[in-house]
């Protein structure tokens, strides 16, 4: 911490502390870890990591073609972070057992983002676009998808969203490309 000199015996414990916290944060994909700052040092103690709880989205925000931007606002009642990829699957396909979960392409690097009370952040999320007209194809020559609606998982949980243009999602494959949360 700036302003804060520590011995080098001191030092090494909190180093070990803070890295473990950071490994236990890193695995788990989402929020962050933090050693808290010691009491005489008069500093704010981080914001926790974000909660599904606290977080909502309206729609997923066509981008061109074959992307979305899904942005997520803290409505809870504290600030908190959040860091990672979101995890995606398509759904409203007729029942939950016929929902499909896609692999997800992580584009860039995560970071720290930290949400005051009413703060957003957002992820792109870009499928592989289904080519022709009507009863498109995939150049692969695989089947085209088609769902209503898709569950981005952030924070430990799950939000349902469909297209702000009323729309399908439309896709080859199985997987999508997305950005980290910024």
């Amino acid at each position: 911490m700036k302003g804060t000199r520590r011995s080098g015996a001191a030092r090494a414990p909190l180093a070990l502390l803070a890295t473990s916290l950071l490994t236990a944060g890193l695995l788990a994909g989402t929020g962050t870890a933090t050693a808290a700052p010691e009491a005489s040092t008069g500093a704010r103690a981080p914001a926790a990591a974000c909660t599904s709880a606290q977080l909502t989205a309206g729609s997923a925000q066509r981008v061109g073609s074959n992307g979305v931007r899904v942005t997520v606002t803290n409505t809870g009642s504290k600030p908190c972070t959040l860091k990672g990829f979101p995890t995606v699957g398509l759904a409203g396909l007729g029942s939950p057992g016929s929902n499909k979960g896609l692999s997800v392409v992580r584009q860039g690097q995560a970071r720290t983002v930290q949400l005051p009370v009413g703060g957003t952040a957002t992820t792109q999320l870009t499928f592989t676009p289904v080519l022709g007209e009507a009863d498109g194809y995939c150049a692969s020559g695989g089947k085209p998808m088609v769902a209503p609606t898709i569950v981005v998982g952030v924070a430990g949980g799950g939000i349902q969203l469909a297209p702000d243009d009323g729309g399908d999602f439309a896709l080859c494959g199985n997987s999508v490309r997305a950005t980290a949360f910024r």
